[in-house]
């Protein structure tokens, strides 16, 4: 068995002591550097990056009190909190060895050691190193989630709407909010499922911590298993590293699942487990790693798709919906469309730092009645492009190039209608082949999510 990839430092003030650690040290590990001088231990710990510390209680000539020990374990728990310190005392010293051990020691041995003691002591206490890194790192990235979730502009992720349906909405997710109750939302495309799942996070208690949305979607089976659950180094061919599933990552706060209705069969098992346990198994590892996380789902498909058991399974589905909540097409709230252009107006103006702009009578009655397939999602492109676009103050008509909802006639003569025609045909088919699934249909068109959506906005998709 080939040498474990470790630095470990072994402090002791007996050279025979220091010779008979390496010679057997060095057939386990790595790097094994001994140190005879204690005086220099901040010094080198400063500069190097050990593993493990292998450090004696006493130093001075017939010192047994172990104070020296313990003042050089306090000097480098200082400089390094995630230090992991073994102590070599005397035999009998058990009670100093467990003071130290308070002080922040991970274990101790005792002289004259054993080798196989010695070596297994010193295994565990890497194993333990490595636990302390992986999580120094998991807070220090989810550090960097909760600023990048909670650095969103309020305009594009506001819930806005005063109509009873909307009404409905907001109620039940403020009762839903406070209880870390599974949430599952449904509704169609561009209703505002995120916004939704990002209201429940906002007004629950784990508002502090972060918010991760992984797009279901945009994974293709073949990453599903590593990108949810995580995986170990060397567990498939391009597994060159370890990796924090997206489960442990959000520990501790809101995991938001878009587009769950794309988990395939063979995984849900595995997901309802996790879930169930509260635990989650790496690809490669044999070990579960606990989670904590508040799970938010959203699909595009139908509670009747939904109830398919050939498409998902049922006792997923009861997991993951303790909570439902359907958002309604803008079509069915259309009295919230003049908030909704006002509100979106006055964003973008003020985010181009352009002029405020209007809305003429006759286009405020064009927008009011249009169906809005793209819901609200497509209102709030549709404004953008009009508040960068046009010159006038005023918005008129020409300034939303919008599709009637109903499929268009047949193509004019002409180039630009004939492209238009196999675009639109081109988009449908992806559609079609992706059972309406807008990432996965983007990705075969080499388009963006953004642009397959004003794509079907502009041909009323």
């Amino acid at each position: 068995m080939p040498p474990l990839d470790a630095r470990i430092l072994v402090v002791d003030d007996n050279e025979d002591i220091l010779q008979a650690a390496r010679l057997l040290l060095k057939r386990h590990f790595t790097s094994v550097q001994t140190l005879g001088d204690p005086a220099q231990l901040p010094a080198l710990v400063r500069r190097n990056a050990f593993d493990v510390l292998l450090l004696d209680m006493n130093f001075a000539p017939g010192a047994d009190s172990g104070e020296e020990g313990l003042r050089r374990l306090a000097e480098i728990m200082a400089l390094d909190p995630e230090a992991v310190v073994v102590l070599v005392t005397a035999h009998g010293d058990v009670e100093l060895a467990v003071e130290a051990m308070k002080k922040g020691a991970a274990d101790f041995v005792t002289k004259p050691w054993e080798n196989e003691r010695l070596v297994a002591t010193l295994m565990a206490a890497l194993n333990l190193r490595r636990s302390r890194r992986e999580a120094a790192e998991l807070r220090q990235r989810n550090s960097g989630l909760i600023a990048a979730s909670h650095n969103i502009g309020m305009g594009e992720t506001e819930m806005i709407g005063t109509a009873p349906t909307m009404l409905q909405v907001v109620g039940a997710l403020r009762r839903a909010a406070p209880t870390d109750a599974n949430v599952l939302i449904l509704g169609e495309n561009g209703t505002g499922k995120e916004l939704a799942a990002r209201a429940l996070h906002r007004m629950s208690g784990r508002a502090n911590e972060v918010f991760l949305r992984v797009d279901l979607g945009a994974l293709s089976p073949q990453l599903f298993e590593s990108e949810l659950f995580g995986h170990r180094r060397g567990a498939f061919t391009d597994a060159k590293s370890d990796r924090t599933g997206y489960l442990r990552a959000a520990t501790g706060g809101t995991l938001f699942l878009d587009e769950i209705g794309n988990v395939p069969l063979s995984l849900q098992s595995k997901l309802l487990t996790t879930l169930e346990r509260r635990e989650v198994v790496p690809v490669g590892a044999e070990k579960p790693e606990p989670i904590d996380v508040r799970l938010i789902c959203a699909t595009n498909l139908s509670s009747q798709q939904l109830a398919d058991e050939n498409r998902f399974r049922q006792d997923l589905l009861y997991r993951i919906n303790t909570v439902e909540i359907t958002l309604p097409p803008l079509r069915q709230r259309r009295e919230d469309i003049p908030l909704l252009l006002e509100h979106y107006a006055v964003f973008y103006a003020q985010k181009y730092n352009l002029p405020a702009r209007r809305f003429s009578a006759a286009l405020a009655e064009r927008l009011l009645n249009w169906s809005w397939p793209g819901n609200v999602r497509a209102l709030r492109h549709a404004v953008e492009r009009a508040v960068i676009l046009s010159e006038n103050e005023v918005l008129e008509p020409a300034d939303f190039p919008l599709s009637d909802a109903a499929p268009p006639p047949a193509p004019a003569a002409g180039e630009s209608s004939r492209l238009d025609s196999i675009e639109r045909a081109a988009i449908v088919r992806a559609l079609e082949t992706h059972n309406n699934n807008v990432s996965r249909a983007a990705a075969a068109l080499g388009l963006t999510r953004t642009s397959l959506y004003r794509r079907m906005e502009k041909y009323g998709l």
